[in-house]
């Protein structure tokens, strides 16, 4: 299961409006209310002051949860994994703590404890942990209740890696139209991280004829190790007449071993997700029977529409799947960091989602 920022919004819009919310920890002074909820996932305004120190409401300026924190939030969470916000948000919000608070005031969310282990030299020991959150969707608690919640689970905070992208030179070819270039800057990125994905699952990947001019590392993309100058010298594209010209603007797709094509990829940033759908059910129109995965990669926070767009009935047939833009970038750190070899490719299904009947 996993949680959205439509769902934490929905759950705070139903705390009460006319009381104060105390921090978890007894020992903050200051108390939180909440102004509004501004749906489907957010901003959340609110006010907080601290009565201790001659603080009081009238006098509390206006506060903002931003809908970009609600999901970075979101998707940290699994169900019965605990979460630490600092962790997971860095210093980057002065409202993290508001929102860790109103979060376990809601009926599916715990405060807890788990324990942390301490590594000083090749000796181990675990002591008492830091505060974290747990999702526990099938225990819920009363509303409006900070409820402690004991746990035997033990924390090792290893260090997260950041993906890291070199310097992209945009061609003009890639730039035509209207496009904004930071959108087409993260799309390559993306592009980026897919070949480097499949390289070190041993596949070749063919980019979008459009984008083979952008340079990445002093090279042509298409020049990069592993990728494939032109889809006419792929076989299973000579075995389908017009496949070739139909995937000629497709994002990405995977080849391996001559005879497979382990996903066809659309990367959908900041756009429709209609059109990667329709190009790619033009090449699915073309190899009918072929087994591959479609797959659309998009932001975390478009998991819904491209649920919504892929469910509708003309694109059933590719049983799309969502390669979410955190999943992609954990799996290329992950190539990156442990330069991973010998897995299936059903490896890639523990990243990808189906969406056929997830409609909620």
């Amino acid at each position: 299961m996993r949680i959205t920022a439509e769902n934490i919004v929905h759950s705070i819009g139903l705390l009460p409006r006319d009381r104060t919310y105390n921090y978890i920890n007894p020992r903050t002074r200051t108390v939180i209310r909440i102004e509004d909820v501004v749906y489907p996932s957010g901003p959340i305004l609110i006010r907080r002051w601290n009565p201790t120190k001659g603080e009081s409401y009238q006098k509390a300026k206006l506060e903002s949860i931003s809908s970009e924190m609600i999901w970075r939030i979101a998707n940290a969470f699994f169900q019965s994994q605990p979460i630490n916000f600092d962790r997971v948000l860095g210093a980057s919000y002065n409202t993290r703590s508001v929102l860790e608070t109103l979060i376990a005031y809601t009926p599916e969310f715990y405060y807890c404890y788990p324990g942390r282990i301490e590594m000083i030299g090749s000796n181990s020991s675990i002591e008492r942990g830091h505060k974290h959150i747990i999702w526990c969707p099938d225990q819920p608690h009363e509303m409006g209740q900070l409820v402690k919640i004991e746990t035997d689970i033990v924390i090792s905070e290893v260090p997260n890696s950041d993906v890291v992208y070199e310097a992209l030179v945009l061609s003009d070819e890639s730039l035509s139209g209207e496009i904004d270039i930071e959108v087409k800057r993260r799309h390559t990125q993306m592009q980026i991280a897919l070949i480097e994905i499949g390289k070190q699952l041993g596949f070749r990947t063919y980019i979008a004829q459009n984008d083979m001019g952008i340079t990445y590392k002093d090279k042509k993309i298409g020049e990069l190790e592993s990728v494939v100058p032109s889809l006419r010298n792929e076989n299973i594209m000579r075995v389908y007449t017009e496949a070739a010209h139909s995937a000629r603007l497709i994002d990405c797709i995977w080849f391996k071993n001559g005879s497979l094509m382990p996903a066809v990829i659309e990367v959908e940033h900041s756009t429709g997700v209609t059109s990667g759908l329709t190009r790619m059910l033009g090449l699915y129109n073309h190899i009918k029977g072929f087994q591959t995965r479609y797959v659309i990669v998009a932001p975390d926070e478009d998991r819904e529409k491209v649920v919504r767009e892929a469910n509708r009935e003309e694109f059933l047939p590719l049983n799309t799947r969502f390669f979410p833009y955190s999943a992609v970038e954990e799996l290329y750190s992950l190539c990156n960091k442990r330069k991973i070899k010998g897995v299936t490719e059903e490896f890639l299904d523990c990243y990808m989602e189906p969406t056929i009947n997830l409609l909620s």
